[in-house]
């Protein structure tokens, strides 16, 4: 079973254009809490391959605007309102350069941040964390007041305390796994409405 669904999914991007099966994660996600609006501006944390800057163009439409960061070089996309920047998420310069080119704090902030994995646990779990940390403190620069926030997180021990800290500043936080998420993966996603930093 688990090997069926995840070549549907590839099977699927593949068919559509899509660059990762994991744009249907977001589409899902989208269809169901409706984060990305006409003419959002858009920050995509951990870009590579492109799969979310490909669904978020569509849902923004041209009137919108996107900007992906990763440490990885990101292939430009066919759209005159996608923008790439390559840098660390971890690094606030390269935070700030992502806003400058946005044009403004973003409507939407999206992470699908993973880390190269290494196999042991508590290294892994480490990275994850620092990832999920380094999201989540790039908001106040990043976000807009009001703003919308989805992030990949992952069963780590920091877990409850990431989620917990989001609660502090979103007016609902909901953290749940779209239907494309593969069996058995340790992954979640992490919904927060109605970014208000001043509740921090």
């Amino acid at each position: 079973m688990t090997y069926r669904r995840k070549d549907a999914y590839y099977r699927r991007a593949r068919a559509t254009g899509y660059r990762a099966r994991s744009a249907y994660k977001l589409a899902q996600l989208d269809d169901r809490f409706h984060l990305l609006r006409r003419g959002d501006h858009v920050l995509d944390l951990g870009a590579w391959p492109g799969g979310w800057l490909q669904v978020a163009r569509e849902r923004v439409g041209t009137e919108g605007r996107i900007v992906g960061i990763d440490v990885e070089t990101v292939a430009r996309l066919p759209a005159s309102n996608v923008f790439l920047i390559t840098g660390d998420v971890r690094d606030p310069a390269a935070i700030r350069a992502a806003v400058d080119r946005l044009g403004r704090a973003a409507d939407v902030v999206l992470s699908d941040l993973a880390p190269k994995l290494t196999g042991i646990r508590e290294t892994d779990a480490a990275r994850m964390t620092e990832l999920a940390d380094a999201a989540r403190h790039a908001l106040p620069v990043s976000l807009r007041p009001g703003g919308q926030f989805l992030m990949k997180t992952f069963m780590t021990p920091g877990h409850d305390e990431l989620v917990g800290e989001l609660r502090r500043v979103f007016g609902d936080v909901h953290t749940t796994r779209p239907e494309a998420t593969r069996h058995g993966s340790s992954e979640l996603y992490v919904v927060g409405r109605g970014y208000d930093p001043g509740r921090s």
